[in-house]
């Protein structure tokens, strides 16, 4: 359920185990890669972590290799941005990770022409799943109504051996499986009230300067203004601001651009205003990180799996999605590749679930700190996280200007090591025992 990057990746994968695999998309799918309708992040900025091109390039092999002759800009970090950390700038040493920053579209279209290739996989377009088949202890397929003829439209069924949730952030399977009398799944919520509005310019020379292709303002407790500016594939730049709640940015053009002046440095206001608007602003404002926690369900029926945003959404200000999109494929492939388990309804779900675990981890535990936070899973009361807490406080600090911490910093922020990474002997050393190491005063216009 759901033509999304995280549906198509499941079905690339299923392919290789059924005999038939039907992806359901409720709207229709473009030409070439313009972009999906329904997206609801597809005019706001995309970016490819290096854990997800590692799982893409997995997954389809040369992808990376496609997605950079199709224009995709490679960016280094942290030579390529401009970044403002904890109220510092990030010392531009040469990169020790890159991401892609083109357009969720162009990256969407290509995933969907390679896995739509494969003659197992059909597309059943234009229809809205409604409900479930089957009972509490097995899914047996899905309703589906046509969408063009609107809410009165016969039902009809789809049977399936396995039913994967890949809808989104909006799914409403936690309310079919209810139906069919199957138990819920504990839903875990973090919610800043961050909110975003993105905006296209074409640079008056079309870039940056020399060796500098974009940049971005991080945001934290005590700044919680953020914002940047990311290459597109085309050559202009993806303009992004955000704040909290109850002070979100306008979508008005004079009034976007006002706002870009609360990001505490005039860096990016001065290039809006030499630069050329090339679209009206559009908002987002569900940023809450919610996790839904079927691996502990109660009658957790077979032939379900949930993946991607329908099992858990991360505020999209850390740019995760796409990246545990394409991990959680590769957890599903795994999961069902390994000859020494059965790969039950419940242990695959738990791979899944794995797959998200550190960026969750991530996104939630720098959500967890912003001021007017909310949620049922914003309490760290064991004594372990508030140490963790204290820990990864250190490790935040000193990523600016040490090169050694802020290469760990970024290997786990980009998803490519595990959070232990951050725990290795050099990098304990130099969080646990030296000062924070110095950063420049102000932005620097080219690499070191």
């Amino acid at each position: 359920m759901g033509g999304s990057l995280a549906g198509l990746l499941a079905a690339h994968v299923l392919a290789g185990h059924a005999d038939r695999v039907t992806v359901v998309e409720r709207d229709r799918f473009p030409d070439g890669t313009g972009a999906r309708a329904g997206v609801p992040q597809g005019r706001h900025p995309h970016v490819l972590l290096q854990g997800g091109q590692l799982a893409l390039d997995s997954l389809l092999p040369g992808f990376l290799a496609e997605l950079g002759e199709a224009g995709a800009p490679r960016v280094g970090l942290p030579s390529n941005l401009v970044l403002w950390q904890q109220g510092r700038w990030i010392r531009r040493v040469p990169p020790s990770t890159h991401i892609y920053t083109g357009s969720r579209a162009q990256l969407e279209g290509l995933v969907r022409r390679r896995v739509l290739a494969n003659p197992v996989i059909s597309v059943v377009e234009g229809s809205d799943a409604v409900g479930l088949l089957g009972d509490a202890s097995r899914v047996r397929g899905v309703l589906l109504r046509d969408r063009s003829e609107g809410a009165g439209a016969e039902q009809r069924s789809l049977a399936a051996d396995l039913v994967v949730d890949a809808s989104g952030s909006g799914t409403k399977a936690p309310q079919w499986l209810a139906a069919i009398g199957a138990g819920a799944a504990h839903e875990e919520t973090i919610d800043t009230g961050i909110a975003y509005a993105s905006r296209v310019y074409r640079g008056k020379d079309g870039a940056l300067g020399d060796g500098t292709l974009g940049f971005y303002v991080y945001p934290n407790p005590d700044h919680v203004h953020a914002g940047g500016a990311l290459p597109l594939e085309d050559g202009s730049h993806l303009v992004i601001i955000s704040g909290l709640r109850g002070d979100e940015p306008p979508t008005g053009d004079a009034e976007f651009e006002t706002y870009a002046k609360r990001l505490g440095h005039p860096l990016l206001d001065r290039w809006i205003e030499s630069a050329e608007p090339l679209s009206p602003a559009f908002g987002y404002r569900r940023t809450g990180n919610v996790r839904r926690r079927y691996d502990l369900a109660d009658r957790l029926p077979a032939g379900f799996l949930a993946t991607g945003d329908a099992l858990c959404t991360f505020n999209p200000i850390y740019g995760q999605g796409m990246a545990v999109a394409a991990m959680s494929a590769v957890a599903l492939r795994d999961a069902l590749a390994d000859r020494r388990r059965t790969p039950t309804t419940r242990r695959v779900q738990r791979a899944l679930l794995g797959a998200s675990r550190l960026a969750w981890d991530i996104s939630a535990g720098a959500d967890r700190r912003m001021p007017g936070v909310v949620g049922n899973a914003v309490v760290a009361d064991k004594a372990g996280d508030r140490v963790a807490e204290w820990y990864l406080g250190r490790v935040t600090e000193r990523s600016p200007g040490d090169p050694v911490v802020g290469r760990a910093f970024r290997a786990v922020l980009t998803l490519s090591e595990p959070v232990t990474a951050l725990f290795a002997p050099a990098v304990a050393r130099a969080v646990l025992l030296g000062p924070p190491s110095p950063t420049p005063a102000e932005p620097q216009e080219a690499p070191e």
